[in-house]
C-alpha cells in the first residue's frame, strides 16, 4: 500500500533573494496598481524543485498565492533583460489564467496586449487595427503604463517567420 504524497507547499521569496527579478516585479507591478488597483501586488513564491541541480523554481503568483504557468527560466535570474522579459510574460500568463482575463489592455483598443523589445527596452505592444491600415503601437515600456502611445514603424518589428525567442520548459535543457 503506498501513502499518499503531499508535495511541499511553495514558500513566500524574500526580498533580496533574487535580486533581478524583484527589480522587475516592481515595474510589473506598477503597470498592474494602474491597469488593475483593486488586484494587490503580484509576488514571487519559491516552488520545491524536483529536478537535479535546481534548488527551487520561481513563479509569479498573484497577491493571494494564486498562480499559473510557466516558472521563471533559473538563468533568467542573472541578466536584467532576461529578467524582465521572463518575469513579464509569467505575470502576464498568471494575471490570465487565474483571473480569466486579459491583461494588460490597451486603452484604446481595448485587447490585450504583449511585452516585445523595441529600441532596447522592453515594452507592452497593441496590434492596433480597428481601422484598415492602422499601425501596430508601443502603448508604453514595461512599468510605464498610463504614459501616451508611441506608434511603431514596420521595420521596427521582426519580418513574419523571423526567429524569435524560444521558450524552454522548466528542465530542458540549453
Amino acid at each position: 500500500m503506498s501513502a499518499l504524497f503531499d508535495p511541499p507547499e511553495p514558500r513566500g521569496v524574500l526580498p533580496g533573494e533574487y535580486p533581478l527579478w524583484d527589480e522587475a516585479l516592481a515595474l510589473v507591478n506598477r503597470d498592474l496598481a494602474v491597469t488593475l488597483p483593486d488586484q494587490g501586488r503580484l509576488q514571487l513564491l519559491g516552488l520545491p524543485s524536483y529536478d537535479e541541480g535546481v534548488a527551487e523554481y520561481v513563479c509569479v503568483a498573484l497577491a493571494n498565492g494564486e498562480w499559473h504557468g510557466n516558472v521563471l527560466d533559473p538563468d533568467s535570474a542573472d541578466d536584467p533583460v532576461l529578467a524582465l522579459a521572463a518575469l513579464t510574460d509569467a505575470a502576464q500568463e498568471t494575471v490570465a489564467e487565474c483571473l480569466w482575463q486579459a491583461w494588460p489592455l490597451c486603452g484604446e483598443h481595448d485587447r490585450g496586449m504583449h511585452p516585445r523589445e523595441a529600441n532596447g527596452k522592453l515594452s507592452w505592444w497593441c496590434a492596433g487595427a480597428n481601422t484598415p491600415g492602422e499601425p501596430a503601437h508601443i502603448r508604453a515600456a514595461v512599468g510605464g503604463l498610463g504614459g501616451r502611445v508611441r506608434a511603431v514603424p514596420d521595420e521596427a518589428w521582426p519580418r513574419c517567420g523571423a526567429p524569435g525567442p524560444r521558450r524552454r520548459s522548466a528542465g530542458e535543457a540549453r
